[in-house]
């Protein structure tokens, strides 16, 4: 049994939360931030960064179109 994850209506998800969705390490998410693959973060102080959930949620609606492509 797949346990979902659930976002905010609106705000910002955290690093953790969102390798809970995407099962990939912390270095690869950072890399694919860097290279375009992933949204960039948004700082919310000097060591605090966070990714706008809607930004998440248009990753996800691309990664599901582009899987059903392929299918």
């Amino acid at each position: 049994m797949q346990k979902t994850i659930a976002l905010p209506a609106v705000g910002y998800v955290r690093l953790p939360q969102l390798l809970k969705i995407f099962p990939i390490s912390k270095s690869a998410w950072w890399e694919g931030c860097r290279s375009g693959v992933f949204p960039k973060p948004v700082k919310l102080g000097p060591r605090t960064s966070a990714w706008r959930v809607g930004d998440i949620r248009a990753l996800m609606e691309r990664i599901n179109t582009a899987s059903i492509a392929y299918d």
